[in-house]
């Protein structure tokens, strides 16, 4: 019959194939696509029933549509055949051309395996190409790169019979054309759920970026976003109000600087060895007034966005009140509470500062430098030197080197003995007393032990009221009296020390008369006129020595002042 009519099949074949496959680019979603592919095949294939098993993520097929019998849908629909079970199908039977076909006598193999099926009984065929119930025909579904999309499985077809070239040519057109169809629909569906998540990411970002700019905005504290890398590293891109009423400059003012143009000059170092990522570090900012106020800084990096600029997010805290009561506990902690000068510990702490423990045999004149410098030259020159240990001086001197001249041997030449660079002692200009018996020139640290005399009648006649206000003077007139510089501490009781650097002998004794000159003078408590005097000895600071060694040295040497003169003369000066 087929044969007889081929071109009556042949164009009316054609007219639903174009009609069916036009609904394929109709709809809208994947599930409404696979839909249309199975009602396609009933409609205009004239097959009485088809499903669209769907390669799942795992590999596995889903029946995902199912036309031509209720009962059958809601049967199959939504179940999982294994991939292996599929490939074995897809192996076995005939094939015609894209197709794959399994007639009943050889599919009853398939009848226990994990592939959904749906079947009913029927009679043996009564001619060769008649359809039996249990045969099966499938026409799987390729994308462009040759990955299996799904397999079209059909079922009874309504002239009972297998179809013909003509038939199978439309099944394995038809296939091809669903192909394309599903893949635009997930194509359109993956651009969807992209878009989706797209606007979602871009509402959240919004969000977030709003978030971040009120917590920027209004935090309580100074926030600065400022640039990384490039010829302006460090300048401020951004500032929040609380850090313009910290530095007292309006933003548009602050996008001109960087932190490097704000910090104090002596907190610079501090602000380069802050790290970017995680840096922390405490230090002093400029306001506007030119006063500076404490702050702390914690840096964190920022990236605008993957492969974007990166940014320089400070947080600027306002410490000015916990430093001044650091500053003021410090302060307590090494100052005497009544005068306000150092106390015994600071006082200590600053000599020890000047000392280290060279001994004492290192040591060296400068006169002894010249002549030790001169001997290396001449054996340089090719003229023979000895030297014998201990040699050089009355002190077993050994050249300083460039230890010796802060700026350099001034005899830098080949040959010019140096002192060895590696030893415990060459860490700084070594501290060096001027000679006992004569004046060379050298300039020391002189160390200055005041006691003062007949303050303890003072305070046994009039109180320790009268005492105190007489220490509080004594402590104003030697800070008058010494430079800039110079220290003036309370050791104790009526016990002071001065800390004059760059004196020579004449300069010392010159600076103690001076000191008791000023001293001397009544002093006026409460309407009365009181009158102490003082006597000084002094001490020099020496590389080798302890603080404590220096400090009693200055004290021996001060007891001797005052027991060289008369009570008398030590109440008058």
């Amino acid at each position: 019959m087929e044969t007889e009519s081929e071109p009556y099949v042949r164009l009316a074949t054609l007219r639903q194939l174009h009609r069916v496959v036009a609904d394929l680019n109709t709809a809208r979603s994947l599930a409404d696509t696979l839909q249309t592919v199975v009602d396609g095949i009933v409609v205009g294939l004239g097959y009485e029933l088809a499903c669209v098993n769907l390669v799942r993520p795992d590999g596995d097929l889903v029946v995902a549509a199912f036309a031509g019998d209720p009962a059958a849908e809601a049967l199959i629909t939504g179940r999982v055949g294994s991939r292996a079970s599929w490939e074995r199908r897809l192996t076995m039977g005939e094939c015609w051309d894209g197709l794959r076909f399994i007639p009943h006598t050889e599919g009853w193999v398939l009848l226990e395996d994990d592939v959904p099926q749906w079947h009913t009984d029927g009679p043996d065929p009564r001619f060769e190409d008649e359809w039996h119930p249990e045969d099966r025909l499938y026409a799987p579904m390729y994308a462009s790169g040759g990955e299996l999309l799904g397999v079209i499985s059909v079922d009874r077809p309504r002239n009972g019979r297998r179809p013909g070239a003509w038939g199978r040519e439309a099944l394995q057109m038809y296939a091809f054309q669903a192909a394309i169809a599903i893949s635009n629909a997930r194509l359109r569906a993956n651009m969807q759920r992209a878009l989706v998540r797209l606007e979602r990411e871009q509402q959240a970002l919004r969000a977030s970026e709003e978030s971040f700019r009120q917590a920027f905005e209004y935090a309580p504290s100074g926030m600065a976003i400022a640039e990384m890398g490039g010829d302006q590293h460090g300048r401020l891109l951004r500032t929040n109000d609380a850090l313009c009423r910290l530095l007292g400059r309006p933003a548009s003012v602050l996008r001109r600087y960087s932190f490097s143009d704000l910090v104090h000059p002596e907190d610079i170092g501090t602000l380069l060895r802050t790290s970017a990522e995680g840096g922390r570090a405490e230090l002093r900012l400029g306001r506007r007034d030119g006063t500076y106020v404490w702050v702390s800084l914690r840096n964190s990096v920022v990236a605008d966005a993957a492969d974007g600029p990166r940014f320089l997010l400070t947080h600027v805290e306002d410490i000015e009140e916990r430093k001044r009561h650091e500053l003021q506990l410090a302060h307590r902690a090494s100052h005497d509470s009544l005068t306000g000068l150092p106390n015994s510990a600071e006082l200590r702490a600053r000599l020890g500062a000047r000392l280290c423990r060279r001994p004492q045999s290192a040591r060296a004149t400068a006169i002894e430098a010249l002549d030790a410098a001169f001997e290396g030259r001449e054996a340089h020159d090719g003229h023979e030197v000895r030297a014998e240990a201990g040699g050089g001086g009355e002190h077993g001197f050994q050249p300083d080197g460039p230890d010796r001249y802060p700026g350099g041997d001034p005899f830098d030449f080949p040959g010019a003995p140096t002192a060895p660079t590696d030893g415990p002692y060459d860490h700084h200009v070594h501290t060096v007393a001027p000679a006992a018996d004569v004046d060379d020139g050298t300039k020391g640290l002189a160390v200055l032990f005041c006691d003062l005399d007949g303050f303890k009648s003072i305070n046994d006649r009039f109180g320790h009221h009268t005492g105190d206000a007489v220490l509080i003077e004594v402590a104003r007139r030697l800070t008058t009296g010494v430079r800039d510089g110079d220290t003036v501490a309370r050791l104790g009781g009526d016990e002071f020390v001065v800390l004059a650097d760059g004196l020579g002998a004449a300069d010392a004794a010159d600076l103690a008369v001076r000191l008791r000159n000023a001293i001397i003078p009544p002093i006026r408590v409460d309407g009365r006129a009181v009158r102490v005097g003082a006597s000084f000895g002094i001490g020099w600071a020496s590389c080798g020595m302890s603080a404590d060694e220096v400090l009693r040295s200055a004290d021996q040497r001060m007891y001797i002042e005052k027991r060289s003169r008369s009570k008398a003369h030590r109440r008058a000066g």
